[in-house]
């Protein structure tokens, strides 16, 4: 059921969302400046849900900040889980 879709970034709005018929999941974050990335919140519509986006966009966040050297604060409770599950496996 976790089918791959496009996670799009909008740098600007620092925002990374799917859009689907059902609406818009996404991952919010704030650039705090010294390289440190706050991820503060995941929303993911209830028709969505299930499908395993929020996890693709903690993914590709995570693999943005690396990408560009940034520290992630996970202040979202999901995004703190789904790191906390990534460290340990």
């Amino acid at each position: 059921m976790n089918s791959e879709v496009a996670v799009q970034h909008d740098i600007e709005g620092r925002i990374f969302y799917i859009d689907d018929d059902a609406g818009r999941a996404y991952l919010t974050y704030m650039d705090l400046g010294k390289q440190t990335m706050d991820i503060y919140r995941t929303f993911v519509p209830e028709a969505l849900r299930g499908r395993g986006l929020a996890a693709q966009l903690a993914a590709e966040a995570l693999k943005y900040a690396a990408e560009q050297g940034y520290k992630v604060i996970p202040s979202c409770s999901y995004m703190e889980r789904y790191m906390s599950r990534q460290q340990a496996g």
